[in-house]
């Protein structure tokens, strides 16, 4: 039975970002695909999405591991999408929209500026699956480059922890989104690691945990967030 949640709206971020590797490394990571879902924290359903594709500074080309993992190819990491309803990524990204892309500052101004329009005086609360969206990945590339975020993304809830809690495994095994959304009941849509898809997806099984009456909270923060 669904229960009141703290907040009017939801807003879940899944980044995409150059690699190399299983075991290797690249510095600096960028991110490459900057996508959102905003939820509507009484009904699950899915208020608006954007999707911006972002070109990377130091690491203009992408890997071919990078590629596979996302389905993008070296001609699409960077054509935003603009603050329009995001078409369906089946088959992945091209180099050339990479090379099209937005710097990471316009990006954050982009999704500000949708974000704002969309949510006006309405609460609202980042999801991502996972902290490294938010405590890791974007925090970095800011910090690195100099970049100064909206501070909404200071404080985030990571959707897996509500999940974890409230589909419990036996073995203590922790799960991925794709398996979490599949254990839910739901079916996967879309491309794993293609980022508008696993938000698109981990929107879904954000819905399913309220309908379930899981009352969504914040789970982490930056050092100093409110």
């Amino acid at each position: 039975m669904a229960v009141p949640q703290p907040f009017d709206l939801f807003l879940v971020v899944d980044f995409e970002a150059t690699c190399e590797g299983e075991n290797t490394r690249i510095y600096p990571q960028e991110i490459i695909e900057f996508p959102a879902v905003l939820v509507d924290a009484a009904t699950g359903v899915v208020v608006s999405e954007v999707r911006t594709y972002v070109r990377p500074r130091h690491h203009p080309r992408l890997t071919e591991f990078c590629v596979n993992l996302t389905g993008m190819s070296q001609g699409v990491a960077g054509a935003p999408c603009g603050l329009n309803v995001a078409p369906p990524l089946l088959t992945g990204i091209q180099q050339r929209q990479v090379d099209a892309g937005v710097e990471l500052t316009q990006a954050l101004a982009m999704h500000d500026a949708w974000l704002r329009e969309a949510v006006g005086a309405r609460s609202f609360a980042v999801v991502t699956w996972g902290d490294w969206d938010c405590k890791t990945m974007l925090e970095f590339e800011c910090r690195f480059k100099g970049i100064a975020k909206p501070a909404y993304f200071n404080r985030w809830v990571d959707l897996r922890v509500h999940f974890e809690a409230k589909f419990v495994d036996a073995r203590g095994q922790r799960r991925n989104l794709q398996e979490a959304v599949l254990e839910a009941g739901l079916p996967w849509e879309g491309r794993l690691h293609s980022g508008l898809d696993d938000a698109r997806n981990a929107a879904r099984l954000l819905a399913e945990l309220m309908r379930l009456g899981v009352a969504i909270s914040i789970t982490g923060s930056l050092p100093g967030a409110p």
